[in-house]
């Protein structure tokens, strides 16, 4: 994926969730994704964190002992643990590896999980909250002097951070947009937010300043030819009955607005003929959409993203080496696209024929 980097693309795949393979068979997936990911150009990797998974952290450290550059995209959710935890475990693995990690802040969106844990404050809240979390974790990282902060959740005093961060290994941020608390939280931060898209076709420049330097989930299933690419998704994500009741109880106890959103989106795009797919989502076998197509229609929706003003792609868990491969080849191509790509281009609700 080497040329995206000249259209500023910065791609993440995810890494494999341990409530889908057991014990030591776990390990080595995770072995082996990480070092396909480095191997094929991503620049690192998603680690979930929710209450049915392990520790993020510790699967992170098998990322960094598998791979050489690769950098773990880890999740962290305030309930967890404090923020001071969080700088202690950058600096600490920084210290150890040399190697720089990324923090995907999460405010916690299944309800049934935060009332496990005694956590009954409300959506909009818990994004004020991760902004002050966060903020800590900030200012431990980059300051060798003591910090002092008082705030509505948290607070500490005269707190220094050793083993101090190198600079140069300051983790980048990021957080979810797809509500109005988190695009606010993202901003007070300084962070990436990360939204889940909307078909390629529908952005237009007016979405250009909300877009500029932000990043999306999505899923890839592309291959030479389009039947070939639909033949894999459906053999990958046949419609699944118990899956769709469980998305729809999923609904009932989430209160992100990403879910929703994507929940709308599935209705209106059933019967477009667009890659944009959502049956992974409404099966509950993926929290993202997917672009499914051959290399050139795939490229194109790439290519009309990074128009929009996204730069941060996150993939979702490939189930091989070949699937990363064949995604390589679609951002190859977008990037090639992306530089050429016109502003009259991004307006025409037909997308012209961008594959010269």
């Amino acid at each position: 994926m080497d040329p995206v980097s000249e259209v500023r693309f910065e791609i993440f795949c995810t890494c494999p969730q341990s409530g889908a393979v057991s014990g030591t068979d776990y390990l080595e997936e995770v072995k082996a994704v990480a070092r396909w990911s480095e191997e094929l150009g991503c620049k690192g990797i998603l680690v979930y964190t929710e209450n049915s998974l392990v520790d993020p952290w510790l699967v992170s450290q098998v990322i960094l002992q598998s791979t050489k550059e690769l950098c773990p995209l880890v999740a962290v959710q305030p309930a967890y643990m404090h923020p001071y935890t969080v700088a202690k475990m950058v600096s600490s693995l920084a210290h150890m590896y040399g190697r720089r990690l990324y923090l995907n802040m999460v405010a916690g969106g299944s309800t049934t999980d935060l009332a496990a844990l005694g956590d009954a404050t409300p959506h909009d809240k818990r994004y004020a909250r991760l902004v002050e979390y966060t903020s800590i974790i900030k200012l431990l990282l980059e300051n060798v002097d003591p910090v002092t902060f008082e705030g509505e959740f948290y607070a500490v005093r005269n707190l220094r951070m050793t083993p101090p961060l190198p600079a140069s290994l300051r983790p980048g941020v990021f957080v979810s947009g797809s509500s109005d608390a988190g695009v606010a939280a993202a901003k007070a931060l300084g962070a990436t937010p990360v939204r889940y898209p909307k078909p390629a076709g529908e952005y237009g420049p007016a979405d250009s300043l909300e877009c500029a330097g932000s990043g999306v989930r999505v899923g890839i299933i592309t291959r030479e030819s389009a039947e070939e690419a639909w033949r894999v998704a459906h053999e990958r994500f046949p419609a699944d009955k118990k899956g769709q009741l469980t998305h729809k109880l999923a609904m009932k106890v989430s209160d992100s607005s990403w879910h929703k959103q994507l929940s709308d989106l599935a209705v209106q795009t059933t019967t477009q003929d667009t890659p944009y797919w959502l049956v992974p989502f409404e099966n509950y076998k993926s929290f993202c959409p997917y672009l499914v197509g051959d290399y050139g229609a795939v490229s194109d929706e790439l290519a009309l993203y990074a128009a929009a003003g996204y730069e941060t792609f996150i993939l979702d868990i490939p189930p091989g080496r070949e699937e990363l491969s064949h995604t390589s080849e679609a951002f190859r191509q977008a990037a090639k696209k992306a530089r050429s790509l016109t502003s009259s281009a991004l307006r025409d609700p037909a997308r012209q024929d961008m594959a010269g």
